[in-house]
């Protein structure tokens, strides 16, 4: 079997385990005195946590500033950040907290250095000057286990409204220097907030793994990743007993879905994902959540017609027989397997539906026009996406 060339490019060191918070003051220390921590508005500055990090850091030497993130971040707060702290002598930024705050660390660690706004750099809607870097150092410490955001070279930044965007900031340098995974500090998340982080980690993987840019490298990640999805998401969704090793197995998944969408690119999820989002308060996870179901089913029927040899076909039913935890007799079977299975845990995990943000039949074509995926599997029509959002309303 001849292998087709790919590239791997810059991914971050990781820590992985159970309390590796507690290494981070020594981390942060070892490249200066001076810290920018960039996190969310409420849930971390609230548990203990917090506390415990900011008296290591203090007793390691370790001065700092304290940048809020209160929701997704936008370019005029990356912006305001970048000239609050210019001149404040940061060394290393660190952004612990959820996806967005990840996203917004590495955005103003990569501005911080030369003081201008995020726009110059921002994909499509920014003025195409490109990024030089080199960054602020950056250490990840991801607190929700979805967006896999600490291993990956883009800052998303959103805009919202009917003018509303989120795209891209992104440059192979932007990856963080340092991601440190402790499963743990997702331990008493909202159940809403490890359902739809889970949903999009398992949105992720499951894209990147039949995208048209994948290679045996991300298809070997993608899998495993599945198989934690498998095992953790459900349990670290309904707590008991079951759930650290849930939270750990799901902290694993959403860490290789960054590695894997970096890498082998996404698909029509979260193509729509986006201009939802933009458009309506609609979180990414519960958007990815609320339509991967009814992506997989179009891609499948497409494939079927349009492309019947495509390799995508056998790795549908491979995702089917991993994420339903059962065999199959046939490709058609484990296609059902993979449609139930993603139905269910849509239904189980309580995702809502589009309307309950506002989103109307209306709404459907202009969100398909704007949907772009080039690495979905195939080609999907307009009238396609439009039934894929359809069934989802």
């Amino acid at each position: 079997m001849t292998i087709s060339p790919f590239i791997i490019s810059g991914i971050p060191r990781i820590l992985f385990g159970d309390g590796r918070l507690a290494e981070v003051p020594n981390l942060l220390r070892s490249y200066g005195e001076h810290t920018l921590i960039v996190t969310g508005a409420k849930s971390f500055q609230s548990s203990p946590h917090w506390t415990n990090l900011l008296q290591s850091m203090s007793a390691q030497g370790v001065l700092w500033d304290v940048m809020t993130i209160p929701g997704e971040p936008s370019p005029d707060l990356v912006d305001q950040a970048v000239k609050l702290f210019k001149d404040r002598g940061v060394d290393v930024v660190l952004g612990i907290g959820g996806g967005s705050v990840i996203d917004a660390a590495k955005a103003i660690a990569g501005l911080l250095p030369f003081g201008n706004s995020v726009m110059d750099h921002l994909e499509v809607v920014g003025r195409g000057i490109p990024y030089q870097g080199p960054p602020t150092p950056c250490i990840a410490v991801p607190t929700t286990a979805g967006t896999g955001s600490e291993a990956t070279k883009n800052a998303v930044l959103s805009a919202r409204g009917i003018e509303g965007f989120k795209r891209s900031f992104r440059h192979e340098s932007l990856v963080p220097d340092v991601a440190v995974i402790d499963p743990t500090l997702a331990n008493g998340s909202p159940p809403e907030i490890t359902a739809s982080s889970g949903m999009d980690a398992l949105t992720q993987l499951l894209e990147s793994y039949v995208s048209t840019g994948s290679n045996p490298f991300t298809d070997g990640l993608a899998l495993s990743g599945l198989r934690m999805v498998k095992e953790g998401l459900l349990p670290a969704y309904e707590g008991g007993a079951g759930e650290a090793a849930g939270r750990s197995a799901m902290a694993y998944a959403a860490l290789i879905s960054g590695i894997t969408l970096a890498h082998a690119g996404l698909g029509v999820a979260h193509g729509l994902a986006s201009p939802l989002g933009a458009y309506f308060p609609i979180p990414h996870g519960v958007a990815c959540a609320a339509i991967v179901g009814s992506v997989a089913k179009a891609n499948i029927r497409a494939l079927r017609e349009r492309a019947p040899d495509s390799p995508a076909l056998a790795k549908y039913a491979k995702a089917g027989a991993v994420l339903s935890g059962q065999s199959a007799a046939s490709r058609e079977q484990a296609w059902d397997l993979l449609m139930e299975t993603l139905l269910s845990l849509r239904d189980r995990l309580k995702i809502p539906k589009l309307r309950e943000y506002g989103m109307k039949k209306r709404d459907l074509v202009k969100i398909a026009n704007t949907c772009t995926a080039k690495t979905n599997p195939i080609a999907l029509t307009n009238d396609e996406l439009v039934g894929i959002l359809k069934e989802s309303l």
